[in-house]
């Protein structure tokens, strides 16, 4: 950063904070802030102003590590990225409005500018590789979990265990539901599994195929295999496919599943 620049900035920074303010005042007024209070706004817009101002004069390898560190606050806090870009371009703006005050060589104010303006994009640019980072760490941490939770094996009955699968299976959902399946089975020493599909929107090839292929898994670690939960609009696509379930016992409901598991396991329901 040019010298002037920075001694610009330095000598008129009660000016510059009294300019940058209103506009970020209008800039709060266009993003979804309504619901923060007043004095939570206040401290941040306080802190956002004193770090870019005081950043001026680091260099740059520090500059990027508070620039991180800062980003990672405040994504945490919930506040927008789009508050931070709007607000580094109106501190763009507020300096280009000093530098034609107290510049008067148009060339002086325009090389002043260029170099400002690309400081501040640097800046913006890394706020934004940063949120994007977090966020897609997030989501994936989310969608990891949600996997874990998509596939669950539930044991119901002495050897007799229940995945209920809802939504739509692809295949990395299907690998899992292999996997959790066949650590389920040995962990509760499972003799009948049911998959219950009921909360399953739509079976065609594919997912008829993992399906298939996990009932497979299941009686090679030397368990059976129920589908249950055909609906009868599930029924009619499985014929019209021409998908071969010949191999794997099926039940329309979770009720008559249990029923034919209990029989298979030598037990039995009595009323008392």
């Amino acid at each position: 950063m040019q010298p002037y620049i920075v001694s610009l900035i330095s000598n008129q920074r009660e000016m510059l904070m009294d300019l940058w303010k209103k506009e970020l005042g209008i800039i709060r007024q266009e993003n979804y802030l309504h619901s923060i209070s007043d004095t939570v706004y206040e401290n941040t817009n306080q802190q956002f102003m004193h770090f870019i101002i005081e950043m001026v004069d680091v260099d740059e390898k520090e500059a990027k590590m508070k620039l991180s560190s800062f980003a990672e606050e405040y994504i945490q806090s919930g506040w927008p990225l789009s508050y931070f870009t709007q607000g580094l371009q109106a501190f763009r703006r507020v300096n280009l409005a000093l530098l034609s005050e107290t510049e008067s060589n148009i060339a002086d104010v325009l090389s002043s500018f260029s170099e400002l303006e690309s400081w501040i994009d640097g800046i913006i640019n890394h706020l934004v590789n940063d949120y994007t980072g977090t966020w897609e760490d997030i989501f994936e941490m989310q969608k990891l979990s949600l996997l874990e939770l998509s596939a669950p094996l539930i044991p119901v009955l002495e050897g007799v265990t229940v995945m209920p699968l809802i939504g739509t299976i692809d295949t990395a959902r299907a690998k899992l539901v292999m996997e959790n399946l066949l650590e389920g089975v040995i962990e509760h020493r499972s003799q009948v599994v049911l998959i219950d599909i009921t909360g399953v929107p739509v079976v065609d090839t594919m997912v008829a195929h993992h399906i298939i292929q996990a009932s497979e898994a299941v009686r090679l670690v030397g368990a059976r295999c129920i589908l249950v939960g055909i609906r009868p609009e599930i029924a009619q696509t499985i014929v019209n496919l021409g998908i071969d379930l010949s191999k794997f016992p099926t039940r329309s409901t979770l009720r008559k599943g249990i029923e034919t598991a209990l029989e298979l396991t030598n037990k039995k329901l009595i009323d008392l």
